[in-house]
């Protein structure tokens, strides 16, 4: 019984998915149960379907143009070192440069807020007890030359490894793809 009720519906369905007509005026809907245990048994066999990969087209029960949308199941087994190494090196003196420029504006910003002359006031009145004969100076060991210099070796020592290390991670993961068959991806097209 419930097999006759649920044929017109998948029919009635898939007409006005092709088109916005009106449904035909001797065919009755079916119940909303029925209707809802259909959409879920459709979602549940879509979602087996994903899960072992497998294509059953026209399994779909609802919404869209009726049909399913392709999948691809698909194995990611080498990574060219060579194209890692390129894009780890320029992304990596991108980020050298972006904190050489915030290390560069943080030093500025503190210098025209005044930072270094209080340090230098605070450490004088603590060594001497005296400001004004203070011989002192923060920016003789914390100056901004040293501090730029000091940041721009480190973000060259950073490109150096990041590029390194990134190289070396794709030529791991291309052992290890060899052996255990690397990293399945399932792809899907968008159902809109």
């Amino acid at each position: 019984m419930s097999e006759r009720t649920a044929s017109p519906t998948t029919t009635s369905q898939g007409s006005s998915g092709s088109s916005k007509s009106a449904a035909p005026k001797d065919e009755t809907r079916a119940p909303l149960t029925e209707r809802i245990q259909t959409t879920l048994s459709g979602a549940a066999s879509e979602h087996r379907a994903n899960a072992s990969g497998s294509r059953r087209p026209g399994r779909r029960a609802s919404g869209g143009s009726g049909r399913t949308p392709r999948r691809a199941r698909l194995r990611l087994t080498r990574i060219d070192p060579w194209s890692v190494m390129k894009t780890a090196f320029l992304l990596s003196v991108a980020f050298g440069v972006v904190t050489f420029v915030a290390v560069f504006m943080i030093w500025t910003v503190l210098g025209a807020a005044g930072v270094w002359d209080s340090i230098n006031a605070t450490v004088a009145s603590v060594v001497e007890g005296d400001t004004s004969s203070s011989e002192f100076d923060v920016t003789n060991y914390l100056g901004m030359g040293r501090v730029l210099g000091f940041t721009l070796l480190v973000s060259v020592i950073d490109v150096i490894l990041l590029t390194a290390i990134a190289t070396l991670t794709a030529f791991l993961y291309n052992m290890a793809a060899a052996l255990l068959g690397g990293i399945e991806v399932t792809l899907a097209e968008d159902d809109r």
